[in-house]
């Protein structure tokens, strides 16, 4: 008051650091949250998944499983291959446990298998998964296609500020093949390692010393590596008296690519898919600016190549960050016009509002020091405070005002005393909403994750906003007001000041009936929450509120074990029937076979659709997806279809690393059991509304043929098991001999047989293997052949086997459809040890959910313990408190009537709830409480509180609903995950506020009730 330059000056301080802050924030779609997770992959050829399961898995499952901060362990046992997911407790320092990872499987290295190789160790960051996916298309050779973008397009990419690195899927790899003709082969009398032996020997680069020529050291090297193809085919296997064979002689050479197992097509045409992979600190956002900048100058400089941008995080970022920010301003703008309609002044209505870009500039800093990101959670907490920054200033403005206006104080004395007079009441009123964020720093799960950077930018603007309303508030009201008394009113003060007195005299009256019908006022309020329970089962839970990504997946599987060229033939029908059908695509991804990831899908066919944004279609991409859905029925022969529409899977991906539907798991022992329960749960889910699409993790195996190897015969001939296998595997698969090298890159020399595909098993029994004395042993009398079905995928999760039942969810909640699939499960008899449990999603709903409830205790019980510290009273607390079950009236009757979900964004919500609704009890309990110890008896000063007060309160309200409106409706990308936390709180809100007036003084009075005169 004294200083007001210096008070100026402070405030512009704030704003040029804030302002500067602001340029320097990087932008995301939410917190850098890294999931703990550890995965550990092993490699042992030629077991079985039985055997993968006993001999390694179960070993690095009990030796990781005692790790510290372990919470769930996940296998898979594949053929040859084992993988372990490690899940820790949310905060893990994950350097430290992927250390103690390491050292407990040091200590179990001599239980595993000597032949097998180590255990890989992999850390899951979500800060490197792909922030643009890009398809590269072209009608050049394949190779042509692989050189150009290995050689040019990579290095033009990875060279950009903030790229890591850049995965290529889906490319043809250049490989020298050398396929042998069986027929000429077995007439030569030639075994098939020869042919491998006879290429290393020949391609050789060694050094075979040093020599001394005068004064220097000169190196003698043998040079003898391949220069050429045709030096490849003129390698000599054999040469004695009957003659020299050389490689031309039995077989061929070609210089071709490896066989594909995944085909990738951009927009209908062949390509390659590159996933841009971002540094662990750079901005999302400007590291796809920057690819999408550099993927226009690559489309100029090689015509004979299209790059587009498949998935591209960094422009939903921008739009999600774009619309909330829209909100922020609209929400802004919207509680200034209460303001300015409540005060009827302009002048008043600038001096409250200059807390809300103090605030949200101050914020700024803040999340710049905090090394936090610009994303939707901090983003969002400056939404959800924009109405509540001006409440501490405008009880402090109305108190001065009413000061001048109705006890006739000059400008600097009422500001002094009015800003006084409330002081204690804002500062309780902001501390009891602090308190309420100070749980979520022991969050944990999803949930801290999630909203603990809100909670903190909540926090600091509100306190802000308390400072300026102590400081700023009054020094621009002892200059910029004028003296009320002494001017003739305007119109807009004279329309405002008879609506307002019209709600002040309809509230008075009903006060003053409250006050006198105590008991019915209490029965009443407490009837409308007995009364709004009865909306509960019609409000649907689940994990994520639903967003629309702008994005379109349809998927056909096709019989295990199905050849590739099939799966592609099927999946091009699904292309010529999808694409007509959405209108909408702009761009198309279509991959067919296996990849790293999935092994296991070589039989399916997926198509990844790009959508238009949200505001330039009509159509939602679940809309889209049902479409696709019924238009697909049946109309592809041998496949089933899956369609889906992500919802909030970007947000699950990078927190969780599931997928947004249901996940049954059958836990048991015996697999032929757990198939059969999985079979018989798929077809009960069937059969429940809202299931779609679903699939069984354990599929049939694919048709094998086992060569069985007779070890007595083996051994009494001189052969061993290890030579026959490996002659098998060169005459099927192919066994690597050596690296051809040009232009500084190495290329696999592949010997194999000839067509070896489409070969008859028969004749490859008629070859030759050499035993220990040099002679030629034909396979078939070493081996017997049977049919078998295999490999097969045994899953375990915490040493338990499972298999799964996985379904989309479709016009209905999670939480509804899950409760329908527990009861429907309930009709299928287990046996002893076998049990179902939903998991994915819903086990995570579930997780959150419990801890949401109890933050929420923990924040009511903070509350409560401020408010008995302020009014050194344990009745006065209750009385406040009681606006909290007023606030749920309102909660269930928002969400019922929105269709909006209980999920961890309204939950969230509620517990926010637990502070803001006290506020307006706190007035009025503390203006009474003033007005008692006057003198006044105790409905005078109720009803004369409820006066004083009723402004404030409207006002406060009204701005903070008013502030979250924009964010409410949830309109475009980013704005519908944080719509289901802004519609509950205004819910509560709304109705805690119009209860609260009526309700609390009407307890107030039977808790504190007039004391006899003497």
């Amino acid at each position: 008051m004294t200083r007001p330059i210096a008070t100026v000056m402070l405030s512009f301080i704030v704003i040029v650091v804030g302002l500067f802050a602001l340029s320097r924030l990087p932008i995301d779609l939410l917190p850098d949250v890294t999931v703990p997770t550890i995965t550990i992959r092993s490699i042992y050829d030629n077991a079985s998944p039985e055997e993968m399961e006993r001999l390694v898995t179960e070993p690095i499952e009990e030796a990781v499983s005692l790790a510290s901060g372990v919470t769930e362990v996940i296998s898979e046992s594949g053929e040859a291959s084992s993988t372990v997911r490690v899940r820790f407790a949310w905060g893990t320092d994950l350097e430290a446990a992927t250390n103690d990872v390491r050292d407990r499987l040091d200590r179990i290295t001599n239980a595993l298998p000597d032949e097998m190789e180590r255990p890989r160790i992999w850390r899951f960051d979500v800060s490197n998964a792909p922030v643009v996916l890009l398809g590269v298309s072209s009608d050049l050779e394949p190779l042509e296609l692989a050189d150009l973008i290995e050689n040019q397009l990579l290095y033009r990419l990875e060279r950009l500020n903030g790229v890591a690195s850049v995965d290529v899927w889906g490319q043809f790899t250049r490989e020298i093949r050398v396929e042998i003709d069986p027929a000429r082969i077995r007439a030569q009398g030639l075994p098939l390692d020869s042919v491998v032996e006879a290429l290393r020997a020949a391609n050789v680069n060694l050094p075979a010393g040093e020599i001394d020529r005068g004064r220097f050291e000169v190196t003698i090297r043998t040079p003898g590596e391949f220069v050429s193809v045709d030096e490849i085919a003129a390698v000599v296997v054999r040469s004695d008296e009957s003659g020299t064979v050389r490689i031309a002689d039995i077989g061929r050479v070609l210089d071709t690519y490896a066989d594909i197992t995944r085909i990738v097509r951009i927009d209908g045409r062949r390509g390659v898919r590159l996933a841009v992979r971002k540094q662990s600190e750079a901005n999302t956002a400007e590291v796809a600016r920057r690819v999408l900048d550099e993927i226009g100058a690559i489309n100029r400089d090689f015509p004979q190549v299209t790059v587009t941008s498949v998935v591209d995080q960094g422009q939903y970022i921008e739009r999600s960050i774009r619309n909330v920010s829209r909100s922020i301003l609209y929400g802004g703008g919207l509680a200034v016009l209460v303001l300015l309609v409540f005060l009827r002044s302009v002048r008043s209505t600038l001096v409250i509002a200059v807390s809300i870009p103090i605030s949200v500039i101050a914020t700024f800093a803040l999340i710049y020091l905090g090394g936090f990101t610009l994303n939707l959670m901090t983003l969002g907490g400056l939404a959800l405070g924009i109405g509540m920054m001006v409440d501490n200033s405008i009880v402090v403005l109305e108190n001065i005002y009413r000061r001048r206006n109705e006890a006739g104080e000059e400008k600097a004395e009422a500001a002094v005393r009015g800003a006084g007079e409330v002081a204690t009441a804002i500062i309780a009123s902001t501390v009891t909403t602090l308190v309420i964020f100070l749980p979520l720093a022991f969050a944990q799960g999803v949930s801290g994750a999630l909203f603990q950077q809100m909670a903190v930018v909540v926090a600091f603007s509100l306190l802000v906003s308390l400072f300026v309303a102590l400081t700023i508030v009054p020094m621009l009201a002892s200059r910029l007001l004028g003296n009320g008394n002494h001017r003739k009113p305007g119109l807009l003060e004279r329309v405002g000041a008879t609506v307002f007195g019209s709600i002040e005299r309809f509230y008075l009256s009903v006060l003053r009936d409250a006050l006198r019908a105590r008991i019915v006022t209490v029965v009443l309020g407490f009837g409308l929450l007995g009364a709004s329970m009865l909306l509960l089962p019609g409000i649907g839970s689940e994990f994520l509120p639903p967003s629309d990504e702008g994005e379109v997946r349809v998927s056909g599987e096709m019989e295990v074990g199905t050849r590739l060229s099939m799966v592609d033939a099927q999946t091009r029908l699904m292309e010529e029937l999808v694409f007509p059908r959405v209108p909408e695509m702009i761009g198309s991804v279509v991959s067919v076979g296996a990849s790293a990831w999935n092994p296991g899908r070589s039989a399916e066919g997926s198509i990844q659709i790009s959508l238009a944004p949200l505001n330039e279609r009509s159509r939602s991409n679940t809309e889209i997806a049902d479409d696709l859905r019924r238009h697909l029925e049946s109309q592809i022969p041998g496949m089933r279809i899956r369609t889906r529409a992500p919802q909030g899977q970007r947000m699950l991906e990078r927190l969780v690393g599931g997928d947004d539907g249901l996940t049954l798991e059958v836990r048991g022992f015996e697999l032929a059991t757990l198939d059969a329960l999985a079979s018989e749960a798929a077809r009960v889910m069937e059969g429940v509304e809202g299931i779609t699409d679903l699939v069984i993790s354990r599929e049939a195996g694919v048709p094998q043929e086992l060569i069985r190897i007779d070890r007595d015969k083996s051994a009494t001939l001189g052969v061993s098991v290890q030579r026959i296998a490996a002659m098998l595997e060169t005459a099927l698969g192919g066994t690597r001999a050596g690296q051809y090298r040009e232009g500084g890159d190495e290329h696999q020399i592949v010997v194999r047989l000839l067509d070896a595909r489409n070969i008859p098993l028969d004749e490859i029994l008629d070859l030759t293997v050499r035993n220990i004395a040099g002679e030629e042993i034909v396979l078939r009398n070493l081996v017997t052949v049977e049919p078998a079905m295999g490999p097969i995928l045994i899953e375990r999760k915490d040493q338990q086997r499972l298999a799964t039942v996985r379904a989309n969810v479709s016009g209905r909640d999670l939480g509804s459809v899950a409760a329908d699939v527990r009861s429907a499960l309930g009709e299928i008899p287990l046996p002893v040890g076998y049990e179902f449990v939903l998991g994915g999603a819903y086990e995570e709903q579930q997780r959150a959910f419990r801890e949401l409830q109890i933050m929420f205790v923990l924040a009511i019980g903070l509350v409560y313990m401020v408010l008995a510290t302020q009014y050194e009273s344990l009745r006065d607390p209750v009385v406040v408190m009681l606006s909290v079950p007023t606030a749920a009236i309102g909660v269930i009757a928002i969400l019922f009537l929105t269709g909006t979900t209980m999920n961890i964004q309204s939950g969230i919500g509620c517990v926010m709830l637990g502070g803001i609704v006290v506020n307006n009890a706190i007035l009025l309990v503390d203006q009474a409480g003033r007005l008692r110890r006057e003198g006044m008896d105790n409905r005078s000063a109720l009803t004369e509180a409820g006066r004083r007060r009723l402004r404030p309160i409207l006002m406060t309200s009204m701005t903070t609903i008013l502030g979250l409106l924009p964010l409410a409706l949830g309109i475009g990308e980013g704005a519908e995950a944080q719509a289901p936390l802004a519609r509950a709180v205004i819910g509560g809100l709304l109705c805690s506020t119009l209860v609260t007036l009526v309700l609390v003084p009407a307890v107030y009075s039977l808790v504190h009730p007039d004391r006899p005169r003497a």
